[in-house]
C-alpha cells in the first residue's frame, strides 16, 4: 500500500523551485501499557493538580511558565507565544551543500522520505542524481510546528531523503564522557581483536534480521494471558567474569567458533504450561502509532 503523504512544501536554492511531498519514513513499534485501576481494572484519567492550592484544575486554568530559576517562572499569554513563532513558509531552503563523509551520525534526529509534487519530477530526479554523483549533503532550513528545522537532504534508493538535525548546542560533547586516552596493546592482543572483527564482519547491515526481543516476548506474553495460560520468564544465563581482556578476546572467539548453541529462540523463551479449558490463542500485533503530519 502507496505511503499517505503527511504534508508538502517546495524545495527553493538559488532560482530553483522543486515542488515535493513528504512521507513519515519510520513508526515505532514498540510495546506501551496504560495505567488501570488495580480493584476494577478499568484505565485511569490523569488529573491536574496544584498542591500549593491542593486542588484539582481544569486544563482552561493553566498558563504556560519558562522557569528561569528555582521555582521562579516567567509566564505567557497564548498570543505572546504565537508571536514568537517563526513566519510559516513551506519552503525547504537549502543553504549550502557539504561532503556526504563530513556529516557526523549523532547529530540526525528523525527522518522523512521526499517524493515529487506536481510537475517536480524532473528538477527532483536531476538534484538527487546531481548530489549522488558529487556524493554530497544539502544543509537546509524547514519550517514545521512554528518553528524553523536544521535538516539535511541526501540521495536515498533513487530518491530523496531528509533528515532532521539537532543543532550543535543539543548535541554533548564527547570530551564529557570518561574515556581512556591511548594505550599500549600487545601485537597478540590486537591480532585477537582484528580476528574477532573478523569473524562477526558481514558485507552489509541488514536490518531486517533484527527485532525488537522484549516486545516479542511482551506480546506472546499477551497471547497466552488472553487464552489462561501461565507466564513464566526465562531464567537469567550466569554470566562470566572475565577481567583480562587477552582471555575475553579468546572465549569471545571460541564462542563464535563453537557456531550457534542449542538454547531456545527467543520466540520460545516464555513457557506455555497446559492449562485446562485454556481459550485458544489469539494473535496480538503492537498497535501502530498514529502518523505525525510534518509542515
Amino acid at each position: 500500500m502507496p505511503l499517505r503523504a503527511s504534508g508538502s512544501a517546495t524545495i527553493s536554492f538559488g532560482l530553483v523551485s522543486i515542488p515535493i511531498k513528504l512521507y513519515t519514513a519510520t513508526a515505532p513499534q514498540s510495546v506501551s501499557f496504560n495505567m488501570l485501576h488495580k480493584k476494577c481494572k478499568s484505565r485511569i484519567k490523569m488529573q491536574l493538580f496544584c498542591p500549593l492550592d491542593n486542588e484539582v484544575i481544569e486544563r482552561r486554568d493553566t498558563v504556560k511558565g519558562y522557569e528561569y530559576g528555582k521555582d521562579q517562572y516567567v509566564v505567557f499569554e497564548p498570543e505572546e507565544l504565537e508571536s514568537l513563532q517563526a513566519e510559516k513558509t513551506d519552503r525547504l531552503d537549502i543553504v549550502e551543500f557539504v561532503p556526504t563523509n563530513s556529516v557526523d551520525l549523532v547529530y540526525i534526529a528523525e527522518s522523512h522520505y521526499l517524493g515529487p509534487g506536481k510537475g517536480g519530477d524532473r528538477a527532483y530526479k536531476l538534484l538527487g542524481e546531481a548530489m549522488e554523483r558529487m556524493d554530497k549533503m544539502a544543509v537546509g532550513r524547514f519550517w514545521s510546528h512554528g518553528k524553523t528545522h536544521l535538516v539535511l537532504l541526501r540521495p536515498y534508493k533513487g530518491g530523496i531523503i531528509m533528515h532532521h538535525v539537532y543543532y550543535a548546542d543539543e548535541v554533548r560533547a564527547m570530551d564529557e564522557v570518561e574515556y581512556p586516552g591511548k594505550l599500549e596493546f600487545k601485537p597478540v592482543e590486537e591480532e585477537l581483536a582484528d580476528k574477532l572483527v573478523e569473524q562477526l564482519s558481514v558485507d552489509r547491515f541488514n536490518p531486517e534480521a533484527y527485532h525488537d526481543e522484549y516486545r516479542d516476548r511482551v506480546l506472546s506474553a499477551v497471547e497466552q494471558k488472553m487464552a489462561g495460560q501461565a507466564v513464566s520468564a526465562p531464567a537469567a544465563e550466569p554470566q562470566a567474569q572475565i577481567i583480562d581482556l587477552f582471555e575475553a578476546l579468546k572465549k569471545s572467539l571460541e564462542s563464535a567458533n563453537a557456531g550457534p548453541s542449542s538454547k531456545p529462540a527467543n520466540d520460545e523463551k516464555l513457557a506455555e504450561p497446559p492449562v485446562e479449558d485454556a481459550k485458544p490463542i489469539k494473535k496480538v500485533v503492537a498497535k501502530k502509532p498514529g502518523k505525525k503530519a510534518t509542515g
